[in-house]
């Protein structure tokens, strides 16, 4: 039987959440302690668990035909692999960071500096786009303490909340790339796998459209009825049931937690009243 082969991170927050959104997806990984290699008793799939930085290579070269990676390595090693999905998850920058003390009003001042970063091609295409010559020191590891033992004027580095940059007595200045995490596809994949990676995506944004949904509930007044309708950016339209109480009916539809609260004031005030929300575990359109 024809299985898609994918890879994810050998540990970390992002081997967690691509597991975590694969079995939201309905996909069972027989996953035992310190396996490289696991099946899917459900799926026509088998998991690679591999070091980040080495994913953008077994793409290429065809060992692995998919993979659950942070975009931001892909612009360093692997910008001609394709993304079919962004996930939405793993949320990061790649950012420019100097000293506290050290004066900084514009990119300009970097012209010169000695810029200690694990990511050179998207830091020299930075500083391309922008003019700028800076001497670059590449360094694997805590990258932050470079300017802390005179071994860099600045650092680029990944920036999630800007912790470690504070406690390494940094500033953030300047982000150059922002990234989350994504579903890549390998060059060579094959008609017949990339038919499972479709049933996948088709899974996959489910889940996603759910997370992004709130489903909502309400009493509306049947006179304020078209206004209360008015309101409501359901998928197509809202579902409306009378309800045993004369005059009243019941409202059900679908919100997006981006604009949630908003759209919920404003039907309070254009007369909805019981209003239930409730999460939505998967969303098939």
């Amino acid at each position: 039987m024809n299985k898609i082969r994918i890879a994810i991170q050998k540990s970390g927050r992002l081997n967690e959440d691509s597991l975590a959104i694969l079995k939201d997806s309905g996909i069972a990984i027989d996953n035992g302690k310190d396996q490289l290699k696991a099946s899917s008793p459900n799926f026509p799939m088998e998991v690679f668990y591999l070091r980040n930085g080495d994913i953008p290579q077994y793409l290429r070269d065809g060992v692995v035909d998919i993979a659950i990676i942070g975009e931001n390595v892909l612009v360093e090693k692997g910008e001609d692999i394709e993304i079919a999905e962004k996930l939405g998850f793993s949320k990061c920058r790649v950012s420019m960071a100097v000293p506290k003390g050290q004066s900084y009003k514009s990119m300009a001042d970097l012209s010169g500096k000695r810029i200690a970063t694990s990511y050179p091609n998207t830091v020299n295409s930075f500083l391309e786009r922008n003019g700028i010559e800076a001497d670059l020191h590449i360094i694997t590891g805590s990258v932050e303490i470079a300017p802390n033992i005179g071994l860099a004027d600045a650092i680029v580095d990944i920036v999630s909340s800007g912790s470690t940059l504070f406690k390494n007595n940094l500033k953030e200045v300047e982000v150059l790339l922002k990234s989350e995490a994504v579903l890549a596809v390998s060059p060579g994949i094959k008609p017949e796998t990339r038919e499972i990676l479709e049933q996948l995506r088709f899974r996959i944004r489910s889940v996603l459209k759910a997370q992004q949904s709130k489903y909502v509930l309400m009493n509306a007044p049947n006179d304020k009825l078209d206004r209360i309708l008015e309101l409501l950016p359901g998928m197509r339209s809202p579902t409306v049931l009378p309800l045993a109480e004369e005059g009243w009916s019941s409202v059900h539809t679908v919100i997006n937690k981006d604009t949630f609260w908003e759209v919920i004031d404003e039907l309070k005030r254009a007369g909805a009243e019981g209003i239930l929300v409730c999460p939505i575990e998967k969303m098939v359109l």
